[in-house]
């Protein structure tokens, strides 16, 4: 028997993706422009060039679902780099080390790029234009 969330999955999916995206991409104006709050002073310049962008431009892009496949993937990637960078060296478990937010957008952001923009989506127009297109 089909669960009754079962008839609202995508529209789920499409809330989690566009929520995730916002919440992300406020890292990353943290990190460059000190907005809404300022990164400590002990930050190395690294985070907040190489992570500040990607943060910045990959949660945007996930929130908008645009090329979405490629930016969750890259945005995991980086939250698995800052978990072992950041958090890993300093205890093993999430629950020791304060890295369980990056844990959570590593894999949120891992399962979004498998399944790409669903509704909701820029990703999603852009294939529907084209198919439109090319039934023509």
């Amino acid at each position: 028997m089909k669960s009754f969330m079962s008839l609202y999955s995508s529209y789920c999916y499409a809330l989690m993706r566009i929520v995730t995206g916002f919440l992300f991409l406020w890292h990353g104006s943290q990190k460059l422009f000190a907005f809404p709050i300022g990164m400590p002073g002990n930050v190395p310049a690294f985070i907040t060039y190489v992570a500040g962008p990607i943060e910045l431009i990959g949660g945007f892009l996930v929130m908008i679902g645009l090329f979405t496949h490629w930016a969750a993937f890259i945005t995991s990637g980086e939250m698995a780099v800052a978990y072992w960078m950041v958090h890993g060296t300093t205890a093993l478990l999430p629950i020791q080390n304060k890295g369980e937010l990056a844990v959570l957008y590593c894999f949120a952001f891992l399962f979004i790029a498998s399944q790409g923009g669903g509704i909701w989506s820029i990703d999603s127009l852009m294939h529907g234009a084209r198919r439109k297109a090319s039934s023509r």
